[in-house]
């Protein structure tokens, strides 16, 4: 089996399965692309406020519809399998029309209509190579990628076997991407609050405190 924790790999012939995400420590996010056993530990604040803070915008108006369509399951980090591969976007969505009952076991086998990877340092290698590949052959329609260092969402739609830019967006500019073009939201929001620069307050010295009382 092939095991791979942030930068560390041990090689073995046996392909990885169920058993070893299963076995995985329970810290760990751990998946299985192409019989290869990865684990990655929990992400940092900023890929957390991102992740949050997008499916709170996407929520209300199309799971709830509140303000949007409805229509969608909307669900963060579920385990999906496709055959061998085992893997967890940071979001996926569901249209209501394709999955009227949802799951209600540990995973689910249905291919989303829409996926979004938050990229990180250390999954951003296998977040745009092996797992992609793994939702093409699954034919998710939809994938965002969204990365809190550059400020960065990208947005692709599957044509086929290939993928097809809708758009590539920085900053905090206003974002209406298909397949939630209903709503539009500030991309800006997706991003850490800016760190508050306060001074430290002076602390009189016993010395300074002698002289005031003479």
């Amino acid at each position: 089996m092939n095991k791979i924790q942030t930068s560390k790999v041990e090689t073995s012939s046996r392909r990885a399965t169920y058993q070893d995400v299963l076995d995985a420590p329970p810290h760990m996010v751990a998946e299985v692309v192409d019989g290869t056993l990865y684990t990655f530990p929990r992400p940092a604040m900023a890929h957390a406020i991102a992740s949050s803070v997008l499916g709170g915008i996407i929520n209300p108006p199309f799971q709830f519809g509140r303000g949007g369509p409805g229509g969608w399951w909307i669900l963060d980090e579920p385990e999906l399998h496709f055959g061998e591969d085992i893997v967890v976007p940071d979001l996926a969505g569901w249209r209501c029309e394709r999955i009227p009952e949802f799951p209600t076991g540990a995973f689910c086998t249905l291919a989303p209509d829409w996926v979004c990877e938050v990229l990180s340092p250390s999954t951003r290698k296998l977040d745009r190579g092996g797992k992609w590949a793994v939702y093409t052959c699954a034919g998710v329609c939809y994938h965002w990628f969204v990365d809190p260092d550059a400020r960065l969402l990208e947005a692709y739609v599957l044509r086929g076997t290939e993928w097809v830019q809708i758009d590539r967006l920085y900053g905090e500019v206003t974002v209406s991407l298909p397949p939630f073009d209903a709503i539009q939201f500030n991309l800006g929001d997706l991003w850490p609050p800016p760190t508050a620069h306060r001074e430290t307050p002076r602390v009189q010295s016993d010395l300074e405190s002698a002289e005031v009382l003479k």
